[in-house]
């Protein structure tokens, strides 16, 4: 297996997944993670920059995917409906990895400095959300409120999901979140 080849990111992702999933995230070293990957310990750190981001990859990717969908969604939508729709596409992508996408948010839940790591990646999506609204000639103050209740949203239907298991589907449970989101805001319950 070559050290330097194009895939030493997923082949990394995969080791640490694989130790991690066996031992617990605690118990994994990146030294394990790189040597497992049939890697040297300073290659981990030219792909993540610590072994938290490693349980966060393709976090970027996905990011960048929802922001792109809030681009370019019909001028005439609105703001609620493109976020809602742009993190229901997004997390359906995710999902479709199954098992192991919820294995490995069960380990993000059962640590402390993993599930501050998530805050700060949902936090990123919210903002990064709220500019591609405000490109959209949305308010600041309003692109905020929304960015941020879609992205609440989309926690708490992914956490959802996670505790449903197969054959849960992502998009209902999201239009569900949405739904009752606007219940609660418009209705009061």
């Amino acid at each position: 297996m070559p050290r330097w080849g194009p895939d030493a990111d997923n082949r990394l992702y995969l080791a640490a997944m694989e130790l991690i999933f066996e031992r617990g995230y605690d118990a994994v070293t990146v030294a394990e993670i790189a040597e497992h990957a049939g890697l040297k310990k300073r290659s981990f750190f030219r792909h993540f920059a610590d072994k938290r981001e490693v349980m966060f990859a393709g976090a970027a990717d996905l990011e960048n995917t929802i922001v792109e969908a809030v681009r370019a969604a019909p001028a005439t939508a609105r703001p609620v409906d493109v976020v809602m729709t742009a993190l229901s596409d997004g997390g359906a992508g995710l999902a479709r990895w199954g098992e192991p996408v919820r294995r490995r948010q069960r380990v993000v839940e059962s640590s402390t400095e993993l599930r501050e790591r998530e805050l700060i990646k949902l936090e990123s999506l919210a903002s990064a959300i709220a500019e591609a609204l405000e490109r959209r000639e949305v308010d600041a103050f309003t692109a905020i409120l929304v960015a941020k209740a879609g992205v609440a949203a989309f926690a708490a239907a992914f956490r959802q999901w996670v505790e449903a298991g197969e054959p849960a589907d992502f998009p209902e449970i999201m239009a569900d979140a949405h739904r009752r989101l606007r219940k609660a805001l418009c209705e009061g319950g």
